[in-house]
């Protein structure tokens, strides 16, 4: 369990959400038996909504692992999205790649690889969409470069906000952690300017959801 909620809500609500079929599923049980990290149920749920509602035709992902959430934002998308994807290990990458490959999404999803702010410092595209899921301790560094190419309308979704509890009570902090938790805060911080709009959900590992506010507001 995540350590954000309390167990019987978690598994309450992963019962309600239904079982993912064909290509999704597959992947699920990859990940699972081979020690994949991927999004968390209730997250993936909650990525597909938010692409049914905010049908972007640009997308960022940072962090493709073997490329679960990209497919599932391309699917949600009812294969209308162009999405790019960064990501560092090679091992992950080949993987990626041979699932996108195998789904025959390669003209829908593209992997950038390398160090994601080496690649947000080269990037000069617009997105609509942005989705967080990278190194957790630097959602601080990558947010400028975010803003900087999100769309006015567009939303950023950050995955692991809160960090197995960890951002939100000095008690779980393990010392090995206390950079990224120190970090994660500081993006948090960041979002709830007053310059943003954005909520900070206690599902999964804490996902936060920023967009830019209304001008008139």
């Amino acid at each position: 369990m995540s350590g954000v909620t309390y167990e019987y809500m978690e598994t309450y609500l992963r019962k309600l959400i239904p079982e993912k079929q064909g290509v999704l599923k597959e992947l699920e049980e990859f990940a699972h038996n081979n020690a994949v990290p991927i999004v968390q149920k209730e997250t993936a749920q909650f990525l597909e909504l938010m692409i049914n509602m905010k049908k972007p035709k640009r997308i960022l992902e940072l962090g493709t692992a073997i490329g679960y959430s990209s497919i599932l934002m391309c699917l949600s998308s009812n294969m209308q999205a162009k999405i790019t994807t960064v990501e560092r290990d090679e091992k992950m990458i080949e993987l990626a790649k041979e699932n996108i490959q195998k789904y025959k999404l390669d003209n829908n999803i593209e992997i950038i690889k390398g160090e994601c702010l080496d690649a947000l410092s080269n990037m000069k595209d617009t997105f609509d969409f942005i989705f967080i899921d990278a190194g957790k301790g630097h959602y601080n560094h990558f947010l400028p470069h975010c803003l900087r190419m999100l769309n006015k309308e567009g939303v950023i979704v950050a995955d692991n906000v809160l960090f197995r509890g960890m951002v939100a009570s000095d008690e779980l902090v393990k010392r090995r952690k206390i950079t990224i938790v120190k970090r994660m805060r500081e993006y948090l911080n960041m979002i709830n300017d007053k310059e943003f709009l954005t909520s900070t959900i206690p599902m999964g590992d804490g996902i936060a959801v920023t967009v830019r506010r209304n001008e008139n507001e």
